[in-house]
């Protein structure tokens, strides 16, 4: 019995402000944190080890709101890290997370922006998007099924579809946002193979990095 993924739907999963996670099947946990290192927006960071923390302790450690600290681990085949502090928009440069046949799949959600953005889900590959979409499947955030490569995407949107997804439309229900985004999450845990430990990641110690400019 795992964890799942099913958990991140629930307010503040992880901590304020929202959840990023990136997982990656053929890297090891260090050198997934090493290759986020190298994809900060910006000057060139670095990631400095820090010992075992919680996630509380991580944020205690980061002087503004612009510093960016990462906890890791493995979870079966996939290495994982959970970002603290200013990650919003800060990841994405080159060279890509998935280079040399790596496996990433991205979760992210800003739940307190005031716009608000829905949670994100992307699967990439070689530097190319084979699935993505928006984990409350909301027309009015351009939700049109799954995009990517096209055969890996109506292999996803047909598992959504099997879930009963979209649900139907026609309310902006809090509620209803995170049942849908819980039943999403579900389908990527089953399509995936993927899970992450809610104890470890909530209220235990992981190895733990701060991402500094060098």
């Amino acid at each position: 019995m795992t964890d799942g993924m099913t958990w991140l739907a629930a307010p503040r999963s992880i901590a304020y402000g929202g959840y990023s996670v990136v997982m990656a099947r053929g890297l090891t946990p260090q050198e997934l944190v090493a290759r986020l290192a190298e994809n900060v927006h910006g000057p060139e960071h670095a990631a400095v080890p820090v010992g075992d923390l919680t996630g509380a302790e991580l944020l205690a450690l980061l002087v503004d709101h612009e510093d960016i600290g990462l906890r890791h681990g493995r979870s079966g085949d996939w290495s994982y890290a959970v970002a603290y502090g200013g990650w919003p928009g800060e990841f994405g440069g080159r060279p890509p997370l998935s280079r040399g046949g790596v496996d990433i799949c991205h979760l992210e959600f800003e739940e307190e922006n005031s716009k608000p953005v829905p949670p994100q889900f992307a699967h990439t590959r070689d530097g190319v998007l084979l699935s993505a979409f928006n984990l409350h499947l909301d027309g009015s955030w351009g939700y049109d099924g799954v995009d990517g490569e096209p055969g890996a995407a109506s292999r996803l949107q047909a598992e959504l579809t099997a879930a009963g997804l979209p649900a139907d439309e026609g309310t902006d229900d809090d509620a209803d946002d995170r049942e849908v985004h819980r039943t999403a999450l579900g389908v990527l845990e089953r399509h995936f193979g993927l899970s992450l430990p809610r104890e470890e990641i909530v209220s235990g110690t992981l190895p733990a990095v701060l991402l500094e400019p060098v």
